[in-house]
């Protein structure tokens, strides 16, 4: 039965009804303390009994909570009276745009107003967990503040949703007109509105982030049209139509809608979650492109985005380059013709960020012939996926089968792409065939493919280059390594004549800084020569050597054939990115003068942000750092920070004051922190070099930054050649355990007694002699040591007992890294390698045995570092610690130059 006017709930006294549905009853109402307008949600009596019910109302309630945004419905309060259960929420004055699309289409200006603000209130949502999953016309209102978007009935946490199918729903409720009766939702498996459901829930399959972009696009479709992107005489049609059909484009309705509009409209309502936007700011920061340069009223044409204005839009601006490049290469081809120097930029798809950096990446190549482009980008997973994409066209294309992939390379005819995943050197075809194994590489460091057939790879970070036929069989050393001077031979590059080649050559520890640079090696000889001191990778084009020197892109003439350097180092551009932990450059060129290259990224963006376990963040610990690493204190009030760039120090934070104490303060790198039990000292690595964390020693500092640096373990003292990670003492301080690398892909894990004769002994090694050992961490009980491997191929995390490691059991089942344990040691938490989750698996043990539960996800997060946890977890388990990047990558373009030999004289 309705609620009758002056009925009380609490402080609200109950007006007049505003809507109803089978969920809800929405009322207007005065709450009688602060003298304000409010609107109520009630559960009606005849659900309040029903668990279903009951549970979406509270999930709506848990979900709005969250959320505070100017373009979310605001709730105020929630209770219950005499069994009355409900909601309270901001009085909204206004109408649904449902009812506003009964009289039409939206003008353009005001669409691109509206659709941003509706995208920037689901982008609040998705930052903060949640997924809407009923997106539609009649949970948006219109009111003189902007868009609000409403009910969070069928809202979900997106951590939750790769769980169990969901609880059939009933009909939507809304917050507005009880004459809005259309669209329904539909009753059974399915969650949502027929007409505004993604592919994947018309299949019933768990809705995500993705979802929600679709509803979005078939939102802002209808308000340029005035019409829905999928109709249908019924819901076998419409479901259909979602799953096998496109719209038109808007412009066969509206004539003047911007061609820009149907571009981000089109990118929203792709069939596959992958190749859709992945975030609805970015769609968001799109329309308000499209509004701020005009072209909102002028027939979708391009305009010039203003010099100081960040370039954001992507489909737009990639039509753009195709178009100039396709206007050079046609110039190019006529003699008479001199090609001019073009400058544009590149951006990603709309659906991935790019991903040049670290030890899993890689820069971006050009085919030879300069038409087309391989880069390493990624979407709301954790790993890499390869794309290609044609220079002439708009789009890019995904290679399926390549997650994980890194440093990819052409072949010189254009046709295949060699590349890097799961241990492996690897082949695919640039249409996107199958992918075939070629040899081993556990650690690799870049490849190339000659016009011999032939291609030299650097299978592993310490080692020397090898070389192996393309159509498969034995590889066998290129390059032989001389280790009394370099440790690494890496980033091969062929030269015109497919039998001579360019690598780097440097060392990871000792400073023979002299021999260390560009080397010229043979197919023929596995001798090789120094060509040029340098610091990163090089590569030929167009009769120049390209190389990197400070922050700049040089090129120097070269005859490749006498391997000789002539006249003046040439500046190509300034700011190019340089990865100083693997010694590579972001750019690549090609023969005919296409130049592609990123601009240095800045890393002290990083916020460290509290994250519960449904992914809902909590709050800032600090922002703005530059993020290299970090460990929360045994007590959880502190954390032990790696931070600056390029040269980390060892920080300690109070998590309750927001002070900071800085523990270093020489010239070296310092990184990977972690604490005694008692909080009293913090352990960490330091390496002399500009490098990353190899040839490194530990050492200890008094957390509250007095006494003097302490050095644990040098072994580099002795023989230079051990690298020393991941320093921890044993909760009883017994023991110091570490991880010690030697040689290619050799890590193993080792501790030393602390007392005593303080001799090293072995506690896990590789079980597998392509295996690799990577992060580890004791439990809190001293008892056990959880670790990653590569034994199986791919990347796992596995617990033995400690200090003897008499047994051995794994707790990820696909893919798994960076492992933590909760405080009591009765929980361990992992990041999976593929679906980007942070996972919690139950655990206990049971006297010499260990009892491992099933692996659960929570909510996913995204590696910012090769060196430090993408994450650290309070003793609770409840918080997770997790650095967010301030600076969304996805807007940063690759710069790209047509005939960059013309700027060198100017």
């Amino acid at each position: 039965m309705p609620l009758a006017a002056g009925t009380l709930l609490g402080p609200y006294e109950i007006q007049s009804p505003i809507g109803a549905g089978g969920m809800g009853e929405v009322y207007s109402a005065r709450d009688t303390r602060l003298e304000r307008t409010v609107a109520i949600k009630i559960l009606p009596g005849h659900l309040s009994e029903n668990a279903d019910a009951r549970e979406r109302f509270d999930r709506e309630a848990r979900a709005i909570s969250s959320l505070n945004h100017a373009n979310i419905c605001q709730l105020y309060d929630v209770g219950e009276t005499n069994g009355v259960r409900y909601l309270v929420m901001e009085y909204l004055q206004g109408e649904t745009l449902a009812d506003r699309l009964k009289k039409g289409p939206l003008p353009i200006e005001q669409l691109l107003r509206t659709g941003a603000e509706i995208g920037d209130g689901l982008d609040r949502a998705h930052r903060g967990g949640v997924v809407h999953r009923d997106l539609k016309p009649g949970n948006i209102m219109l009111t003189k503040g902007g868009a609000k978007i409403l009910d969070f009935g069928l809202a979900k946490s997106a951590a939750a949703t790769g769980g169990a199918p969901s609880r059939p729903p009933d009909l939507t409720a809304t917050f507005s007109s009880p004459a809005l009766s259309a669209p329904l939702t539909a009753q059974g498996t399915l969650l949502g509105t027929f007409q505004y459901m993604s592919p994947e829930q018309v299949e019933g399959k768990e809705a995500n982030s993705c979802s929600d972009i679709f509803s979005y696009g078939a939102v802002l479709y209808e308000m340029a049209t005035g019409k829905r992107a999928f109709e249908g005489k019924s819901q076998i049609s419409v479901a259909s139509a979602i799953l096998e059909k496109e719209p038109d484009p808007i412009t066969s309705t509206t004539p003047a809608a911007p061609a820009a509009l149907d571009h981000v409209i089109r990118g929203c309502l792709a069939k596959d979650p992958e190749s859709r936007w992945q975030s609805a700011g970015d769609v968001a920061r799109e329309l308000r492109w499209i509004g701020s340069s005009g072209s909102g009223s002028q027939m979708g044409t391009l305009p010039t985005p203003p010099m100081r204005r960040r370039v954001r839009e992507r489909l737009l601006w990639a039509a753009l380059v195709a178009s100039l490049l396709g206007a050079v290469l046609w110039m190019a081809a006529r003699p008479s013709t001199p090609a001019p120097l073009v400058r544009a930029s590149l951006l990603p798809p709309p659906d991935a960020t790019f991903d040049f950096d670290g030890d899993f990446s890689g820069p971006p190549v050009l085919s030879a012939d300069g038409t087309q482009v391989v880069f390493c980008a990624r979407s709301a997973k954790l790993r890499n996926s390869l794309w290609v994409q044609s220079l002439d066209s708009a789009t890019a294309k995904k290679l399926p089968g390549t997650d994980g992939a890194s440093f990819p390379f052409w072949s010189p005819d254009g046709r295949f792409i060699a590349f890097f995943a799961d241990g492996k050197l690897k082949k695919i075809s640039a249409a996107g065939d199958q992918a075939a194994t070629l040899a081993d590489a556990p650690n690799a460091r870049g490849g190339t493919w000659g016009s011999e057939n032939v291609i030299v790879f650097a299978p592993d970070y310490r080692d020397g280059l090898w070389k192996i036929n393309a159509s498969g069989g034995s590889a066998t050393p290129a390059t032989k390594l001389d280790e009394s001077v370099h440790s690494t031979h890496r980033w091969p590059s062929f030269l015109p004549d497919g039998k001579h080649f360019l690598f780097l050559a440097t060392n990871h520890g000792v400073q023979v800084r002299d021999k260390f640079g560009i080397y010229l090696g043979s197919l023929d000889s596995n001798a090789s020569r120094l060509i040029l001191p340098c610091d990163s990778d090089a590569q030929y084009a167009g009769g120049y050597l390209l190389f990197h020197r400070e922050t700049q892109l040089i090129a120097q003439k070269f005859d490749w054939k006498s391997a000789t350097l002539s006249g003046e180092p040439l500046t190509v551009a300034e700011g190019v990115d340089y990865d100083g932990g693997t010694w590579h450059t972001t750019f690549t060129a090609s023969e005919n003068g296409v130049l592609l290259y990123q601009q240095t990224i800045s890393k002290t963006g990083y916020d460290l942000t509290w994250i519960d376990r449904t992914g809902v963040p909590r709050g800032k610990a600090v922002e703005g750092i530059a993020y290299n690493g970090m460990r929360i204190s045994p007590d959880g009030k502190r954390v032990a920070l790696a931070m600056g760039d390029p040269k980390p120090d060892i920080w300690v934070l109070d998590l309750t004051r927001g002070t900071r104490v800085r523990l270093t303060f020489d010239s070296s790198m310092h990184q990977m922190p972690s604490w005694s039990a008692d909080g009293q000292r913090v352990a960490f690595t330091t390496q002399a070099g500009m490098t990353l964390a190899f040839g490194s020693s530990l050492h200890a500092k008094q957390s509250g930054g007095t006494g003097q640096d302490e050095i644990l373990l040098d072994e580099n003292k002795e023989n230079g050649t051990a690298t020393l990670n991941w320093p921890q003492w044993s909760p009883d301080g017994k023991y110091l355990t570490y991880q010690r690398m030697t040689g290619p892909g050799n890590a193993s894990l080792w501790a030393i007694p602390t007392s005593g004769d303080k001799k090293p002994f072995l506690i896990v090694q590789p079980q597998n002699p392509q295996g690799n050992i990577r992060q580890t961490r004791l439990s809190p009980d001293g008892k056990w040591l959880a670790y990653s491997s590569t034994d199986s191929g791919r990347e796992e995390v596995y617990v033995t007992t400690f200090p003897s490691a008499s047994s051995r059991w794994q707790i990820s089942q696909a893919g798994g890294g960076y492992p933590i344990w909760r405080g009591d040691s009765q929980e361990i938490f992992f990041a999976g390698l593929d679906d980007g989750a942070i996972h919690a698996v139950d655990v206990k043990a049971n006297g010499g045995q260990f009892e491992v539960g099933i692996p659960r996800a929570l909510f996913v997060v995204r590696a910012t570092s090769s060196v430090g946890y993408p994450y650290d977890v309070a003793p609770d388990g409840q918080r997770f610690l997790v650095p967010m990047p301030q600076q969304d990558t996805a807007t940063v373009p690759l710069s790209l130059v047509v005939n960059w030999p013309a700027a060198l004289s100017r």
